[in-house]
């Protein structure tokens, strides 16, 4: 197991934290703040809240964490050590030598710095780089990578490990290259607000309402080459290449940034958001972006296909009681309903899901249906017995009961915890594609439904063979 150490223990630092531990490193946090552990202990709440929920295969078992008040002691035998303290140079000329001193050889020392380049963190003599995330760390891929190349490279294998997206960036700059982007974004937005244009609230809609729903799956170029219609890229930049020479913009004036202004703004937000807690905001983005990265993850699109490419490396769950176990993965809210527990169509999802991994087991996944041969569920028996909640471990174990000719029989239990929650029984009919009828299987696909029939033979399958109604 791999051990990273967290200088800085706020909401980024926080974020770094439950982004390891929740992907199985020891997590070693060194923050002088005395209500650092309270700070961190509410910030992995939410996480293990919204992380695993990204998934439909369970991520590693969780790392240990623990708190140091020693700098060096937190930074010994750490393989990445993340600063995240605040943003004043000063402060991290102090800190950045000494996790220096502490650290190995071959530790990767990054700096959460959103606006500090390479050669300003390091003018003490320090090999630090950039390594700058998006919150929250803990859902969002992006961190971007400046300074040196081989550190950078070696940084970005971690990353991707622990399901991040890193960015290298080929040249040091203020700011680096998102916060840019953002500080153009939020000096056009003072601006409206100020001149009384937008308030704060209109600004947000006219964001999340439009082009924001694009950017999170297109970016800035690819949405406007769409808009460039079938003549594309250049047909945009010839049509509304000429507005950039006019007086739209104020990126090159800022407004006055008095009193007044942030009264202004600040009352607004208020207005907007200040019915709800910190923590409740945190809670609802969080619902938000697992949503939306979902989404992503069915077409294999932005932060999706980051996503998708994790958790094909997430290790296999192996075997319970003796049947192999073909979901883990944590309930997400998604799937709960008025009642407050997992909602009864989910229960056939999360079977179903369970009968998909069963038949690449036997060597009927994606490329079986791409040949034109499938199996097509014909029935589906349902016993629901426990409750299961949002952020519940579910352990779904498959027996084959039978393997005879086309048809495949399936038994599966949906495990909450160590309590049996649900059986769910399955009749599939092997099928041509093609000509939409009954087939035998192909003969390789025939023997390996045998062989694990067989391995299930005996085995006990209470509930299995009832009916709707049947008495218990």
């Amino acid at each position: 197991m791999s051990r990273a150490a967290i200088i800085g223990g706020g909401v980024i630092g926080g974020g770094w934290a439950a982004r390891f531990l929740l992907n199985g490193w020891d997590v070693a946090v060194f923050d002088p703040d005395p209500q650092a552990e309270r700070k961190i202990g509410e910030v992995l709440a939410n996480a293990r809240r919204a992380l695993p929920a990204l998934y439909d295969r369970a991520l590693p078992p969780e790392g240990r964490l623990t708190f140091h008040a020693d700098l060096a002691e937190a930074v010994a035998g750490a393989s990445w050590v993340q600063e995240s303290i605040p943003e004043v140079l000063s402060l991290k000329h102090q800190i950045l030598p000494a996790i220096a001193a502490a650290a190995g050889p071959d530790a990767v020392i990054g700096s959460s710095t959103s606006g500090f380049k390479p050669s300003e963190l390091n003018a003490g003599g320090t090999n630090a780089i950039v390594a700058h995330p998006f919150n929250p760390v803990y859902l969002l891929p992006l961190v971007e990578l400046v300074g040196d190349a081989a550190a950078c490279a070696r940084a970005a294998d971690i990353l991707r490990g622990i399901g991040m997206f890193p960015l290298t960036v080929r040249k040091e700059i203020d700011a680096h290259i998102a916060d840019r982007l953002l500080e153009a974004v939020w000096r056009e937005a003072l601006w409206l607000v100020r001149d009384g244009i937008a308030t704060t609230g209109e600004i947000d809609e006219a964001i999340r309402m439009g082009f924001g729903i694009r950017w999170a799956q297109m970016g800035l170029f690819e949405t406007y080459r769409i808009a460039g219609g079938e003549a594309g890229m250049r047909h945009f930049m010839a049509q509304f290449g000429p507005a950039l020479s006019w007086p739209w913009t104020k990126l090159m004036d800022v407004p006055e940034f008095n009193e007044e202004l942030v009264e202004l703004i600040a009352s607004q937000s208020d207005a907007q958001s200040g019915h709800l807690s910190i923590r409740e905001l945190e809670r609802l983005r969080d619902d938000n972006l697992v949503g939306m990265m979902r989404a992503l993850r069915r077409s294999d699109s932005g932060a999706g296909g980051v996503l998708r490419a994790h958790e094909a490396a997430l290790p296999e769950q192996g075997e319970q009681d003796g049947l192999p176990v073909t979901a883990a993965r944590q309930v997400p809210v998604t799937w709960t309903d008025y009642n407050g527990h997992m909602n009864e169509t989910h229960y056939l999802e999360a079977a179903s899901l369970a009968t998909d991994r069963l038949l690449e087991m036997i060597g009927a996944g994606a490329d079986y249906v791409a040949s034109g041969r499938s199996f097509f569920t014909v029935e589906t028996h349902i016993r629901y017995l426990d409750e299961i909640h949002a952020g519940d471990r579910l352990t779904v174990t498959t027996q084959v009961l039978g393997a005879q000719g086309k048809k495949l029989h399936l038994f599966h239990r949906l495990h909450r915890g160590d309590a049996l929650a649900a059986t769910v029984e399955t009749l599939l009919l092997h099928t041509d594609l093609t000509t939409r009828r009954t087939s035998p299987p192909a003969p390789e696909v025939a023997g390996a439904m045998a062989d694990w029939a067989a391995r299930h033979a005996g085995m006990p399958a209470e509930g299995a063979g009832r009916f709707t109604g049947q008495r218990a």
